[in-house]
């Protein structure tokens, strides 16, 4: 049992990891693609439309396998041999596309829920358009979007269990290789039920520090 603790310590890095990099490239892929749907020019914002349906239409388990054996075939079609692509680089661009995807639609709400005054009020001071969004609508539209993003964030912690089915020894494969082995199935779900539970257990209550931080008093 002391070796698949030590599997499940190693499993419980990799599912942080996971989370950490593909919900931090989520999350830029999702504010260009709600700029891009707030876009004026109808291709740009066609194509964030698309982007978000389609994906947002798709099972996430059979997005992470399109991604996997199709950039698995890509490569090898390239090269002209046959090249496994990695598991967690794989597991990395699924999650983040289907996470950009749902960020866009977060963000896109709270983009528009900003007054367009104060965009104009920056605009009259001579700002630039990058610093109007980086210094007077990002800040205004995370305060809205903070809740429903903490939402999401634990749900990518759950959806890194999906990433078991292309090999990558995460939490969920140790639990179901050990079940297997030690057949003792109850025992290790529940170990890895634990270990899900405390990862976002902990995203939900730091979300909820941050949104305490910056709350407006009065609102």
């Amino acid at each position: 049992m002391l070796s698949f603790a030590l599997q499940f310590f190693n499993g419980l890095q990799i599912t942080v990891v996971l989370s950490l990099v593909s919900g931090a490239l989520g999350s830029l892929l999702g504010l260009f693609v709600a700029m891009a749907k707030l876009s004026k020019r109808d291709v740009v914002a066609l194509l964030g439309r698309a982007y978000t349906t389609i994906v947002r239409g798709l099972p996430e388990l059979l997005i992470i396998l399109v991604v996997y054996f199709g950039g698995t075939a890509a490569i090898t079609a390239l090269t002209g041999r046959y090249v496994e692509i990695n598991a967690f680089a794989a597991g990395i661009a699924a999650l983040m596309i289907v996470f950009g995807a749902y960020c866009a639609e977060i963000f896109r709400g709270a983009i528009m829920s900003v007054p367009q005054g104060q965009a104009e009020a920056a605009r009259s001071l001579g700002l630039k358009p990058w610093q109007i969004w980086l210094f007077v609508i990002l800040p205004q539209m995370m305060r809205v979007a903070l809740p429903a993003y903490g939402n999401l964030w634990a749900s990518l912690v759950k959806d890194t269990s999906l990433v078991s089915v292309i090999g990558l020894t995460d939490i969920m494969r140790v639990a179901f290789i050990g079940a297997g082995s030690m057949r003792a199935p109850l025992t290790f779900y529940l170990v890895a039920s634990a270990l899900y539970l405390a990862l976002t257990s902990m995203s939900l209550a730091s979300f909820r520090a941050l949104e305490r931080r910056i709350e407006i008093p009065g609102h």
